[in-house]
């Protein structure tokens, strides 16, 4: 019988944001007091799992997601560009302004690739390659990589088998949620999804770049 091996890709918590810009791979940007109470409660959800690897985006917000879970678990953080968030022309931007602004309407004129960033695709290759490497270090067990909601949105939707392109504000991909890849043998066998820290997420639109 194929042994199961789980890998969870996990978003980071609330960022503390109050000019409200597009701040993608920009350097400084850390986790809210929300944010931080998201990460304790995704770690204590998850602590009694067979959670044998910690994976982490280099970026700040990411790597204080990863925090609480590498303390309860005894981890280190692996940290692995794979999982930085999508480069985007637009970052440091005032989102509210993104398409009042006729200054970036150049950069929307192909969604579908998306003309303003990183290609989807190129998504999707880092981060199958982050997720086949992950899976063939824990083998048998589980592992956790922290990343942003952009790069897991696109892997779950190859997993799945659906087109790339799609509409920002309908991606499940919440705060401080669990993407979880179960795979029998090397076999992708289900995605499932779930928000530990539901309680603490504020409602309002989803964004790129976060």
């Amino acid at each position: 019988m194929a042994e199961t091996t789980v890998v969870h890709l996990l978003r980071h918590g609330e960022v503390h944001n109050p000019e409200g810009v597009l701040y993608g791979r920009l350097p400084d940007y850390h986790l809210s007091e929300t944010g931080h109470l998201m990460a304790e409660t995704v770690a204590k959800a998850v602590a009694d799992r067979d959670i044998v690897r910690l994976y982490s985006s280099p970026l700040e917000r990411a790597q204080e997601t990863a925090a609480p879970l590498a303390g309860k678990l005894g981890l280190d953080i692996v940290t692995d560009e794979r999982l930085i968030e999508a480069g985007n022309v637009l970052e440091g931007r005032k989102i509210a302004r993104l398409m009042r602004s006729p200054g970036n309407f150049r950069h929307f004129w192909h969604p579908g690739r998306p003309s303003w960033g990183e290609p989807y695709v190129q998504v999707v290759a880092r981060m199958r390659a982050m997720v086949d490497s992950a899976r063939a270090e824990v083998r048998g067990h589980e592992a956790v990589l922290v990343s942003h909601q952009l790069p897991i949105w696109m892997i779950r939707m190859a997993a799945e088998g659906r087109r790339l392109w799609h509409d920002p504000r309908r991606r499940q991909c919440a705060l401080a949620s669990l993407t979880t890849f179960t795979f029998e043998g090397d076999r992708l066998v289900s995605v499932g999804y779930s928000e530990p820290a539901a309680a603490l997420v504020k409602g309002g639109p989803t964004v790129p770049g976060a």
